[in-house]
């Protein structure tokens, strides 16, 4: 990607995906993906539902909603369909039918580190040991967790969020990540950062999230309120 010349590059570029702030030098298509990310989020909606400012809706949700497991289940069914049909513009093969996949938490929870946004789990089928792996264990390559997002607000708004994949690569295939590769698609289905192909800057906060639990092969469970019986 071929960089903006010193004069002409801004200093800083503030992004708030995970209710944190990354600055840090940018490039012009980095500005551009930053101002889409904020369209697409508020213009890529259910047409019988609201949205939000377009300005601030990459911005984590100031007012999220409380919601009971019914209520929460009840308004994802309603953009269901929706959030299949914008992401698979991507064309990636990597989530496509994912929601055929199991899905391992028993309603949307809200998620601080993805934008104070309601949250799912799905795994292919190796990933089926997902919240059971113990200490020193990983998943097998090609195991694949699919985090589909949607936003309520205390006003009753309601829209799709982001998409936030992950992939186990093969060993060695990229150890600054552990082998793992991470994917966000907006709700246009534009592929916002990829950690193995185009702008792979702007998904370096989720490994340095995962981070923290490395010990279960760098990947977080449900909320134990929202776990499935297993």
């Amino acid at each position: 990607m071929e960089q903006i010349s010193d004069n002409q590059k801004m200093s800083l570029w503030h992004l708030s995906l995970r209710n944190c702030v990354v600055w840090e030098p940018v490039t012009l298509s980095m500005i551009c993906k930053t101002l889409c990310l904020g369209l697409f989020l508020s213009l890529a909606t259910h047409p019988s539902l609201a949205q939000e400012d377009a300005e601030t809706a990459h911005i984590a949700v100031k007012n999220p909603a409380d919601l009971s497991h019914q209520e929460a289940n009840k308004i994802y069914d309603a953009l269901k369909a929706t959030l299949d049909e914008r992401y698979s513009v991507s064309n990636m093969e990597l989530i496509a039918g994912y929601q055929d996949w199991k899905r391992y938490n028993s309603a949307p929870y809200l998620s601080a580190t993805h934008g104070q946004r309601f949250v799912n789990n799905y795994a292919n089928d190796l990933g089926h040991d997902y919240g059971k792996l113990k200490n020193g264990q990983v998943y097998p390559p090609g195991t694949v967790f699919a985090k589909d997002t949607i936003t309520v607000t205390s006003e009753g708004k309601t829209f799709p969020g982001a998409m936030f994949v992950m992939k186990k690569l093969a060993p060695g295939t990229n150890p600054d990540t552990a082998d793992w590769r991470y994917v966000m698609v907006i709700p246009d289905g534009t592929v916002f950062g990829d950690t193995t192909g185009d702008e792979p800057e702007l998904v370096d906060y989720c490994h340095a999230c995962h981070i923290s639990r490395a010990n279960r092969d760098y990947v977080f469970y449900i909320p134990k309120d929202y776990r499935l019986a297993q």
